[in-house]
């Protein structure tokens, strides 16, 4: 009956109704998420077949140059990952790679495991602070003690396909003006809960599709923290990360302030631990989040504004962010108060309607990254596809409150610089200086 009552309400709509009741949908979601995906992907997959001759003319100059290429680790309390972060580096098809390690103030086995795989010679380089001093801090420890001319920055509980640093490294040898490369960054711990299912979609949708999109349109504007690599004389140049949550962004926006490409490279595959409870994604997200108002409108926003170092392409990256992010997060609850009020009697209709178009939006768009990925999927990574009904809801409902929560707290209170994700001496001094 519902179906039916459904039915009947649409099919009495004019064109004009359809535009006033959906219009989030079909004036913005809608060409941004799909038509540009296609427009974008039909454009990639037979590029990728054509430019084959040139992935194996680059594979070719790596393998007779043979740099040594540093993977570096920082991580707090992160111990028992690392035996298989380091077990994938083991059997790499590229084998010239050096394991730098730093327990940023662990107060878990982290050494004791550590300082056993160093003595097995699967670390080449630990180091322990025994005070924290945040993730950047131990980031810039492992570079000064690395010695690769590729840098290659992987979390703490992460681990690699095998052939990840040899596809992470080709399009450096591609073009010479790529500063850092992006990997492609999977959920590694797919199985364990509903939250963990969701979030394996979400990767595939907005790093593995939305960052390879932004790639080809030149408008890149995050390498990954969980999985990133680096010319050592670009890093050298912006003496490392700046301490702060968000790091991964804001070293990618000083690479394209210098004038150099960043590029993701889908292939180059790292699967990486995420929450496992709505909670702590909640928690994660709100952090991450936050950062967006901290470095795209706070710390970069001269990217934005006109000057001699002007660059049309960095304005594009983070003035798109900024507005589907920012700007459209306020569009979704200008349009939820539209409709409750001026429309309550069909709001029921609405909803429904709302959520089969999203639906069937995400459907589209998870073919697209089973077509953009198909040579690197797992039976299991298919399967998802069972949860796709739920996507809507995780998306437009719980991911959105939580980011505009988190968008409220940074512009009121700065709330990024309170996290305890950072030691509060850390946080107390980028605070200050508004880093």
């Amino acid at each position: 009956m519902i179906i039916e009552d459904v039915i009947e309400f649409v099919a009495g709509l004019s064109t004009g109704q359809i535009l006033a009741y959906f219009w989030p949908f079909f004036l913005l979601d809608m060409t941004r998420y799909l038509f540009l995906d296609f427009i974008v992907i039909i454009r990639y997959v037979p590029k990728r077949i054509f430019e084959h001759g040139r992935y194996m003319r680059a594979r070719r100059q790596l393998y007779r140059e043979r740099p040594l290429v540093s993977v570096i680790v920082p991580g707090k309390n992160e111990g028992k990952h690392i035996p298989r972060l380091a077990e994938s580096l083991k059997h790499q098809t590229y084998k010239n790679i050096e394991l730098v390690v730093v327990d940023d103030g662990s107060d878990d086995d982290t050494a004791t495991i550590c300082r056993e795989l160093e003595k097995q010679g699967k670390i080449q380089c630990f180091i322990r602070n025994e005070v924290r001093g945040g993730k950047a801090s131990a980031a810039n420890t492992a570079f000064r003690y690395s010695k690769g001319k590729y840098v290659v920055h992987i979390d703490a509980d992460s681990h690699l396909a095998l052939d990840a640093v040899e596809t992470i490294l080709l399009p450096f040898y591609k073009d010479s003006n790529i500063g850092a490369v992006g990997g492609d960054v999977r959920v590694a711990n797919t199985g364990k809960s509903l939250a963990t299912q969701l979030q394996a979609i979400e990767y595939f949708k907005s790093i593995s599709t939305g960052r390879t999109i932004s790639s080809e349109l030149g408008i890149l504007r995050i390498i990954a923290g969980a999985h990133g690599a680096f010319r050592r004389d670009v890093l050298e140049r912006l003496y490392g990360w700046d301490v702060g949550p968000g790091l991964d962004g804001d070293i990618t926006l000083k690479i394209r302030k210098l004038g150099f490409r960043v590029v993701h490279e889908p292939m180059a595959i790292c699967y990486t631990n995420v929450p496992e409870t709505f909670r702590r994604l909640a928690k994660q997200r709100f952090r991450w989040d936050r950062s967006m108002v901290r470095f795209r409108v706070r710390k970069h926003r001269d990217i934005l504004l006109p000057s001699a170092g002007f660059n049309f392409a960095n304005f594009i990256a983070s003035a798109e962010n900024i507005f589907f992010n920012l700007v459209l997060d306020a569009k979704w609850w200008i349009y939820f108060v539209q409709i409750v009020v001026f429309n309550p009697s069909v709001l029921e209709y609405i909803f429904i309607i709302n959520y089969l178009l999203y639906f069937m939006a995400n459907v589209l768009e998870f073919v697209v990254a089973c077509v953009l990925l198909h040579a690197s999927l797992r039976l299991k990574d298919y399967a998802l596809a069972l949860f796709l009904p739920l996507v809507p809801l995780y998306t437009g409902m719980y991911l959105r409150t939580v980011r505009t929560y988190a968008y409220i707290m940074e512009f009121m209170h700065g709330a990024s610089y309170l996290d305890k994700w950072n030691p509060w001496k850390v946080s107390r001094v980028v605070k200050k200086e508004k880093l």
